[in-house]
């Protein structure tokens, strides 16, 4: 994100604005997961696979005994992701949608034409508990990596499904009431509602700072069984 906190422009479209290091980081975060996933506007705005990348990220996923390839995930609470987009075209490994009864027949149609497989979890809004552990149970997925876009992120915070958030803070401003955030959408209305994160590491590279946070959860609380990254 930006020093603002921003992930993209006011125009919403995600570009590229990190270095080259953290290209690399998110690469080597993808080779640890099981599953990738993001949500439909970054799948349109930008061409993304969703894929582990170079040989060398593929190799050190042979290593730790995971497939070649992850497993690649899209979230949509009505379908509105575009059949075209860049994603169908790499058919390196399966591609799977979550959405909601808010999607049309016509657009589950046809998104059931380009991915292997398009499930339902709620009527009008998207129960990801429930689909998380469909992943689980039906595809094997034990670690998934989250790419955003904010509103996705939030709604993982909102539902207590996230272990571990990974930032590169970036030496940039963008600016702008519309750009979007880490985590988007309405947020919460009390301080007592927000996530809670304790930070586990932080190195500099560069003009840039990684920082790893783990989530920080309330006495008496017990972590969920399924872990997200």
């Amino acid at each position: 994100m930006t020093a603002d906190g921003k992930i993209a422009p006011a125009s919403r479209r995600y570009v590229p604005f990190g270095s080259r290091r953290d290209k690399e980081r998110m690469l080597e975060l993808r080779a640890a997961a099981d599953a990738v996933m993001s949500g439909a506007r970054t799948v349109d705005s930008y061409p993304v696979g969703l894929g582990p990348g170079p040989a060398k990220y593929r190799r050190l996923r042979l290593k730790r005994g995971l497939a070649e390839y992850n497993l690649r995930v899209i979230v949509s609470g009505a379908g509105t992701i575009d059949p075209g987009a860049e994603i169908f075209r790499r058919r390196f490994s399966p591609i799977l949608i979550l959405t909601t009864g808010r999607i049309s027949k016509a657009r589950l149609r046809r998104l059931r034409a380009v991915a292997d497989e398009v499930r339902i979890f709620g009527r009008r809004k998207l129960n990801l508990a429930a689909a998380l552990r469909w992943l689980a149970r039906k595809w094997g997925v034990k670690k998934l990596l989250c790419e955003g876009g904010g509103e996705l992120n939030a709604a993982l915070f909102q539902a207590g499904l996230v272990d571990e958030v990974h930032l590169t803070v970036c030496p940039v401003i963008f600016g702008g009431r519309a750009a979007p955030t880490l985590a988007d959408g309405t947020g919460v209305k009390h301080l007592a509602q927000a996530a809670r994160l304790k930070l586990v590491s932080m190195r500099r590279t560069g003009n840039e700072l990684f920082l790893v946070y783990g989530r920080s959860l309330p006495a008496g609380t017990t972590r969920a069984r399924l872990k997200h990254r």
